[in-house]
C-alpha cells in the first residue's frame, strides 16, 4: 500500500482542536526509506511549512485548529526523489478523540 497522510484529532472544547497529522506506510517498511516531510498548512497558520524530520513518531505534526482544510505534505526520500500527498483534515465532535481511518 503506498504512502498515505492520516491525522488524530482531540476537541478540547470551544470548537477547538489539538490535532497531529502523520505518514502511514500500512507497515510495509516504506518509512524508512523517507528522509523529512515537509507539511504544507492553510495559509492562515502561522508558520505554515513546517519540515518534520523525525521518522520515530511517523513525522508527526503537532498542532491545533478550529477548522478543516486540504492538508499537504512533501515526502522527501532518501534516493532524492519527493512525493506529493494530500489529506482532508477531519476534526469530529463525537467522538471526542480519534484516528482518520
Amino acid at each position: 500500500m503506498p504512502l498515505r497522510i492520516r491525522n488524530n484529532w482531540n476537541y478540547v472544547g470551544e470548537d477547538q482542536w489539538d490535532w497531529e497529522a502523520f505518514i502511514d506506510d500500512s507497515g510495509s517498511g516504506e518509512l524508512n526509506n523517507i528522509a523529512y516531510v515537509e507539511y504544507v498548512l492553510h495559509p492562515t497558520f502561522i508558520h505554515p511549512i513546517r519540515k518534520i524530520e523525525n521518522r520515530k513518531n511517523k513525522f508527526m505534526l503537532e498542532t491545533n485548529g478550529w477548522g478543516t482544510f486540504k492538508l499537504k505534505a512533501f515526502v522527501y526520500k532518501k534516493d532524492g526523489s519527493k512525493i506529493k500527498l494530500e489529506h482532508e483534515i477531519e476534526l469530529k465532535y463525537d467522538p471526542k478523540k480519534g484516528t482518520t481511518k
